[in-house]
């Protein structure tokens, strides 16, 4: 995978060389970069289907139920996609071609070779004329793959100007036919994750090389002692009579030919044939080149018995110990070395053999993730007991496991083979039938428990009714089977088919069944490209097969059966040397050379064969098939195996955690759609246990952030939810890839930051609602106060005026000692006033809203009221203010500082100014 940062520095260069060079990105040196012509052309070379999930508004759209195929047409552009389909169009075309159905003479398949040339020719022209040819950064000639685009188009472009009548064996034209036979091998450059799987194979080429190179040197050195021990002494006569010796082994001799094994009465026929001393059909130690040949077909113990055999007969059984070493040492070592090596190699360039154990964990869990689906299971239905009372006995685990013993039980009947008109044959049906009502019965029961629409949610039940129904339609045909004789061998057909498709729903009942068929259906589909090429090379190679054996003529093993004459026959043929069925001897058989075989014009016209190309033909085919194609799905399988057979302790999330998420889930999901809105994730996450529980404190914010802004608010599906668990459950620092790694970081860097966000943000309202609530309750006490301080003015005034009356009526004659008096009076008050007043009016109220008299203290020794006995007189605001000022320095412990900044923003003059002003206010 390629990183940002190469990428960065690509597009870096690629804009500086633009800059800087004005003929850069310049196709043929003659398109200007910004022409419209250019950007046309580039608008139908680059067009393809738009996978992206976003509507016209930028929302996130619901989840499409085709997904998968929607990112299967965005696969490739349109362009590629129709030249795909042409490619494809014109192999099956050139599948009918034979030795004797050719393209010269069949105008059909000139029509398609005519169709593949035209397309190929518009599409080449349309990516030189976007891209360029050379030299520029998405040149048409940029890699192998587009060299050999090229020269397919070439290579099909002169055979069709060509069109050879006459092909003779061993050819240029024959040869243009071999290089036109690789067409198909365009769809490995037109497909980008094929394309990728023939890189990962070809990145670690070199390794592959080295143990390539071993095992040569490791032949080369037996095919050496065998040429000095053995070369020349497996010769023998075909004259039994002169088997040993050579000087005698000439003229001719009668031979009985046998045409059947049987033994049948009177003569055997005979033949007269010439006396010759040769080796041993398939192989010789002769010399270096068929020594090393007999030792590569050794080492695909493929024959090697044959060869120690006849070793053993002509030299002695002390020289069989030769071929077991060279067995031991090259197969048992040489070639599990060789297939280690293609395993680690593939593993290390697709990353998984560089992974730490953490990150291994980390890529098993993406994967189970990936594989678990919502439970199909609908709710238990609570509004009917009959329901409730059948869905507690399907829902139970006896009642599972009885069904899946009676599906062993109906198979048992498979002991033995249906037979018509057997009796054997009739309990056997019989039994089924019964099996079968039960399996009906097992139906209908799921069907009332689950209603109809929940039954069908499962593929598994599908399927089972599926059976069943066709289990009730072999029992009516059983039954009309019995008066026609002649349908009684269709119907068991029938019947045991149907038991052995009723076989296959065991899987899903049973855990490690159902854990082994999930690790081969996702085999299959993680290998599915890797498959898809195995076959397209097999089509290159039937498609030369048939150019270069397709007259061969038959041998021991080459025959009716297996043949080159064909394409299909080619398949079945090349299918069975991928399982290494006697390969080397069909190999053999295509060696022919005369005086086996006539010698013709063209090609088409000769049976003889040809020994390089047969050499080159089968062992290429079988390294490359058999060496490294299967061990490639041999290391998918075993990736898979390590996915659903790893230990649960270590695993991150096990299988009971997803199984406890799934449950949840559909106490959340009560329609089964597999999607619940954003807003309905908390009560999920609080319904969680295990491995999965959330901390409510540290973590539920965050999750819940994360989901809404996932889809912008919409719906979110099953897995989006279980991928966000499974990030929170590990350490991203050690379980995450770099490139991963950074993107989550990325992430819960914006969540962090907003969820802290959100938390100032109602923390300060709190605080703003408590202030209000502060201020009002202030405003009530200032008020109560002031009520207070009028009454206590009015209160005052009246007992003035009362005791002036009362010393108006009782001093008469003392009425001048009576005022003086009076007045004394009246100045003692006046001076207690304005104590008070300035006791109060000077002491800073606490934070605590506490204003009884306890909480205000005085200064009195510090103030000036200075008091005329004419009257009272107000101090100066300057004095007054310094007073204040004072009072308020004379305890700096006291807390008035924040009550001071939460009200006032000019500081201390602020509070000593509305201080004064208060006081001559009041007073």
């Amino acid at each position: 995978m390629i990183s940002r940062s190469t990428c960065f520095a690509k597009n870096q260069q690629e804009e500086d060389l633009r800059e800087n060079h004005p003929y850069f990105d310049t196709p043929l040196f003659t398109i200007a970069r910004e022409s419209n012509f250019r950007k046309f052309c580039q608008l139908l070379v680059e067009a393809r289907y738009n996978v992206n999930t976003k509507d016209r508004l930028g929302q996130e759209s619901k989840i499409s139920r085709y997904k998968q195929g929607h990112k299967f047409l965005g696969l490739v552009t349109y362009l590629d996609w129709i030249m795909i389909l042409v490619t494809i169009l014109s192999a099956v075309s050139m599948s009918f071609e034979t030795p004797d159905n050719r393209v010269v003479d069949q105008p059909l398949l000139q029509i398609a070779e005519y169709v593949f040339v035209i397309f190929m020719s518009v599409e080449l022209t349309l990516k030189i004329f976007a891209h360029g040819l050379f030299f520029t950064p998405k040149a048409l000639i940029r890699d192998i793959g587009g060299a050999v685009d090229v020269a397919v188009f070439f290579v099909g472009l002169i055979f069709l100007c060509w069109l050879p009548r006459n092909v003779p064996a061993n050819s240029v034209a024959q040869f243009l036919m071999l290089l036109r036979s690789t067409r198909p091998l365009r769809i490995f450059i037109l497909v980008p994750d094929m394309r990728k799987v023939v890189y990962e194979v070809c990145r670690g080429f070199k390794e592959i090389l080295l143990v390539s190179i071993l095992l040569v040197v490791l032949m080369f050195i037996f095919a050496i002692y065998g040429v000095q021990i053995i070369g020349g002494q497996l010769a023998r006569c075909n004259d039994r009579n002169f088997y040993n010796d050579q000087k005698l082994c000439h003229g001719t001799f009668w031979r009985e030919l046998y045409v059947s094994k049987m033994n049948v009465s009177g003569a055997d026929p005979v033949m007269l044939v010439p006396r010759v001393w040769a080796n041993p059909h398939n192989f010789n130690f002769d010399y270096i080149g068929s020594a090393m040949l007999a030792l590569f077909e050794v080492l695909s113990l493929e024959g090697w018995l044959e060869i120690r055999d006849i070793i053993m007969d002509r030299m002695g059984p002390e020289h069989a110990i030769f071929v077991h070493i060279f067995v031991f040492i090259g197969t048992l070592i040489g070639l599990t070395l060789f297939v280690g090596v293609v395993i680690a190699n593939y593993s290390e360039n697709k990353g998984t053999a560089l992974l730490t154990v953490d990150q291994r964990r980390w890529m098993d869990l993406k994967g189970r993730i990936k594989l678990a689906q919502p439970l199909r299971t609908p709710p238990r239905p609570e509004n009917s007991k009959f329901r409730s009372y059948v869905f507690d006995i399907t829902q139970n685990r006896l009642f599972k496991k009885s069904s899946a013993v009676l599906v062993l039980l109906n198979c048992a009947l498979l002991y033995k083979p249906w037979k018509a008109n057997e009796k054997i044959t009739q309990i056997s049906a019989l039994i089924s039938s019964l099996f079968t009502f039960l399996f009906l019965v097992e139906a209908a029961m799921k069907c009332i428990a689950l209603g109809f629409v929940g039954y069908w949610q499962s593929r598994r039940n599908r399927f089972d009714l599926l059976v069943t129904i066709l289990g009730i339609g072999w029992i009516v045909l059983n039954f009309i089977s019995i008066s026609k004789v002649e349908l009684q061998e269709f119907s068991n057909t029938f019947g045991f088919t149907v038991i052995i498709l009723r076989f296959f729903t065991i899987a899903g009942k049973h855990a490690t069944l159902k854990m082994l068929m999930l690790t081969i259906i996702v085999s299959f589909f993680k290998s599915f490209f890797i498959i898809l090429g195995m076959f397209l090379l097999m089509l290159v190679y039937a498609f030369a097969g048939v150019i270069l054996f397709g007259c061969v003529k038959f041998g021991p093993e080459l025959g009716r059966h297996a043949n080159f004459k064909t394409v299909p026959n080619a398949i079945v043929l090349l299918m069975r040397i991928v399982t290494g069925e006697d390969w080397n001897k069909i190999m053999h058989d295509c060696m022919v050379v005369p005086p086996r075989c006539t010698r013709g014009g063209s090609y088409w016209e000769s049976d003889c064969g040809n020994s390089t190309a047969s050499i080159l033909y089968f062992c290429s085919f079988y390294i490359i098939i058999t060496y490294i194609v299967l061990n490639l799905l041999v290391a998918i399988i075993m990736e898979n195996f390590s996915l659903f057979y790893s230990n649960e302790e270590d695993a991150l999330l096990s299988y009971t955690d997803i199984r406890h998420f799934q449950t949840v889930w559909n106490m959340i999901d009560t329609g089964r759609k597999g999607i619940i809105p954003a807003r309905r994730v908390k009560f999920l996450l609080r319904l969680l246990r295990g491995r999965l529980e959330v901390d409510a404190e540290k973590l539920y914010k965050h999750m819940c952030y994360e989901i809404e802004k996932l889809n912008n608010g919409n719906d979110v599906t099953f897995h989006d939810v279980l991928n966000m668990l499974a990030y929170r459950s590990v350490d991203i620092r050690k379980s995450l890839q770099f490139e991963e790694l950074l993107a989550r970081e990325e992430l819960e860097y914006l969540i962090e930051e907003e969820v802290a966000k959100l938390t100032i943000r109602n923390w300060l309202n709190k605080c703003l609602k408590r202030i209000k609530a502060k201020d009002q309750t202030n405003v009530i006490k200032n008020l109560q106060r002031s009520n207070e301080l009028a009454f206590f003015r009015e209160a005052q005034a009246i007992t003035t005026n009362e005791s002036l009356k009362r010393t108006t009526d009782n001093m008469g004659s003392e009425e001048e000692r009576r005022i003086k008096i009076f007045d004394d009076r009246q100045q003692q008050i006046q001076k207690d006033v304005v104590k008070k007043k300035l006791d109060r009016t000077t002491t800073l109220p606490t934070p605590s809203n506490d204003f009884n008299n306890s909480n205000y203290r005085t200064q009195a020794g510090i103030r000036d009221t200075s008091i005329e006995y004419k009257g009272v007189r107000r101090p100066m605001p300057q004095q007054l203010q310094q007073n204040i000022s004072l009072t308020l320095s004379s305890d700096e412990s006291y807390p008035w500082r924040s009550w001071q900044t939460s009200n006032f923003n000019h500081g201390r003059k602020d509070v000593e100014s509305w201080w004064a002003n208060q006081f001559q206010m009041s007073t």
